[in-house]
């Protein structure tokens, strides 16, 4: 059976944001670029599903992120297949998983959860960031992730917002000199749960604002550029308008990543889990 699946990430919307001096994000071009993002999935794409990695705010205050969140859910909520939200970190400053919750009207009523679509199964974790320490996953979280993954099923693809994929961050604006703010740091046991469950295809990411692709054991990992992150070394100017559409058929997984930098992948079933496994 063929998927496909469409992921955008880091949308921020809020007022431009600058780092270091410079001008790093395009946050206020973000309600333009989503609403162009939306009318390619509906008239281009035309995917099974779009999935939100996460960063939907650039984090002011609570009144301004309730109503930006809202406005980024209402826009994806125009899309014509259903929409899959992850929390990200900028999310949940002021805000908490249970505001995002009941924001996104999904029923199962915590961040972190699964679902079946189109014969495949999507599991989306919940990330936390203690701001400035450390990035982590919750043990609870971990416990009910190896008992998801455990039993037979469906072959999975894993989305979260932060990477659990070991990273040379050497020319990250954002985080070299920083892992401990990027990367999950359970993550060598989180890659073994997907690794032994034998069932993983893929697991995609945004924060790091940057395109990177990873292999850990059979499983690859994928961190996607955010939508409105500057191209160009500052002012005025040019959003990385990134999205990714994955194509997973019963014997390739195939990722294009559209934008300004634009880069293809393909992954055959001996490299991305066990394709079809039930």
């Amino acid at each position: 059976m063929d998927l496909t699946l469409a992921f955008v990430t880091d949308i921020h919307v809020g007022p431009e944001a600058r780092f270091q001096g410079k001008l790093r994000k395009l946050s206020h071009r973000a309600p333009d670029l989503l609403g162009a993002f939306v009318e390619r999935m509906n008239t281009v794409v035309r995917p099974d599903a779009v999935v939100h990695l996460g960063d939907a705010i650039e984090d002011e205050g609570r009144a301004e992120d309730e109503e930006r969140y809202q406005l980024v859910v209402d826009s994806l909520k125009k899309l014509s297949c259903p929409v899959i939200h992850v929390a990200g970190n900028h999310d949940t400053i002021h805000l908490t998983a249970a505001d995002l919750v009941r924001v996104w009207g999904e029923p199962a009523g915590q961040a972190f959860r699964a679902f079946d679509v189109g014969g495949y199964r999507l599991v989306v974790l919940h990330t936390h960031e203690i701001k400035g320490e450390r990035v982590f996953i919750d043990e609870p979280q971990l416990s009910w992730l190896e008992a998801e993954l455990g039993r037979p099923g469906a072959p999975v693809i894993v989305v979260m917002h932060h990477s659990a994929a070991d990273q040379v961050l050497e020319g990250n604006r954002w985080f070299e000199g920083r892992p401990h703010l990027c990367l999950v740091q359970e993550r060598k046991r989180l890659r073994s749960i997907l690794e032994d469950s034998g069932r993983v295809l893929l697991v995609v990411n945004g924060h790091l604002h940057w395109n990177h692709l990873a292999m850990h054991g059979a499983v690859p990992y994928l961190t996607l550029q955010s939508l409105i992150e500057n191209l160009d070394d500052d002012a005025p100017g040019r959003p990385a308008n990134a999205h990714a559409v994955v194509r997973v058929t019963p014997r390739r997984v195939f990722v294009q990543i559209e934008g300004e930098e634009r880069a293809r992948y393909q992954f055959s079933p001996s490299a991305a889990g066990r394709v079809g496994r039930g």
